[in-house]
């Protein structure tokens, strides 16, 4: 009886307030998901959506410490322990191959499905883009070796649970798109923690050093135990990032602006460059080639010491070049990006071009 006076009161409360409560997931703190409060949510309707238990509300009040269940703050964090909230696994795909990549030793293609568990590889040459079920975007560019730790679905909302292990290399991620939240979405590497409480951040980890790259959102990084700054826990917002080394100090700065880029032009034998005004603070310059303006689906992947730059893509067809200055830290900057033509294609007499074993095609060579 008290418990249905409870919702009662608390659904006319939401009525009078707002007549749908909005979903606003905000990621991990720990084992817990955290959920911020929107004008009419109840701590029953929450409980019920996210642990699929009604009765749970009394749970969620005492692990909150809310003292009034009836008077929730609006914009305050709710915590929600991970092991209340059933999941489901979630489906992953590789939705962009390019050059020689692997899973779990296997050779990887377009359209296959990842299990949780499994370790992507990507080779000198090799770049590969997977998709989780929410949209989120990770494009793990060459050298790189991640693992799949964690793949999977709350049962009663539509926001994926995921860990990923960076063994080694970089994960780019641009994390649900649409805007809708995670439940939770970290990168770890061997010193650091990340998790992400926005949309898109890149992480390097290079033996025992780490580095993050906010774009967009903010990142919470915590350092790994065992390590001299132990347990530190940091929020980076867009634009800033973090180097972690292996003796655990962390180091936090502004990244580099994106540097201002002259037309590209050909340089002869198939290759493109441009002019690159530097970039005070840069000690070299990433350049990279991708199939999409967002650069999630990367072909190639060069550093160069200064603004001399050269770029090509094997197809035909546009593409897109994306330049960001380095700094001292090995943290990258904001990206510029230009748009070039692939490779001239050998057609056939059809007019369609001819196509090679691996899928990609004949070229002609510029002079």
């Amino acid at each position: 009886m008290i418990w249905r006076s409870i919702r009662l009161i608390a659904a006319w409360c939401a009525i009078a307030i707002s007549p749908w409560a909005s979903a606003q997931p905000a990621g991990a703190l720990g084992d817990d998901f955290v959920y911020r409060i929107q004008p009419g949510d109840t701590l029953i309707d929450l409980a019920t959506l996210y642990t699929r238990s009604n009765a749970n509300w009394t749970t969620l009040q005492r692990h909150n410490t809310i003292a009034d269940p009836l008077r929730l703050v609006i914009g305050s964090e709710l915590r929600i322990p991970f092991d209340l909230i059933p999941e489901i696994p979630s489906k992953t795909t590789a939705i962009h191959v390019s050059g020689q990549a692997q899973v779990d030793g296997m050779p990887l293609q377009v359209g296959m499905s990842i299990d949780e568990g499994s370790t992507v590889t990507t080779t000198a040459d090799g770049f590969v883009t997977l998709q989780l079920s929410d949209g989120t975007k990770l494009t793990l560019p060459r050298g790189s070796a991640t693992q799949l730790q964690r793949l999977r679905q709350f049962e009663g909302a539509a926001l994926t649970d995921s860990i990923l292990r960076v063994q080694e290399g970089e994960v780019d991620s641009h994390v649900a798109p649409s805007g809708q939240g995670v439940g939770r979405f970290e990168i770890r590497t061997p010193v650091a923690i990340m998790g992400v409480r926005g949309t898109r951040f890149r992480v390097q980890a290079n033996g025992h050093s780490a580095q993050s790259e906010v774009l967009d959102g903010h990142v919470r990084l915590q350092t790994q135990p065992g390590h001299p700054s132990s347990g530190r826990s940091i929020s980076l917002a867009s634009g800033y990032g973090a180097a972690v080394g292996a003796d655990g100090v962390l180091h936090v700065q502004r990244l580099l602006p994106a540097p201002t880029l002259g037309p590209a032009r050909r340089a002869g034998s198939g290759q493109w460059t441009a002019p690159v005004t530097p970039v005070p603070g840069a000690v070299g310059y990433l350049v990279q080639v991708s199939r999409d303006k967002e650069g999630l689906e990367l072909t190639s992947s060069q550093q160069f010491d200064n603004t001399d730059i050269l770029f090509s893509a094997r197809r035909s067809g546009t593409h897109y070049v994306s330049v960001r200055a380095i700094d001292s830290a090995g943290l990258g900057g904001r990206d510029a990006q230009l748009t070039f033509e692939g490779a001239n294609a050998l057609l056939s007499a059809s007019g369609l071009p001819v196509m090679l074993s691996d899928g990609g095609v004949v070229t002609l060579t510029d002079y």
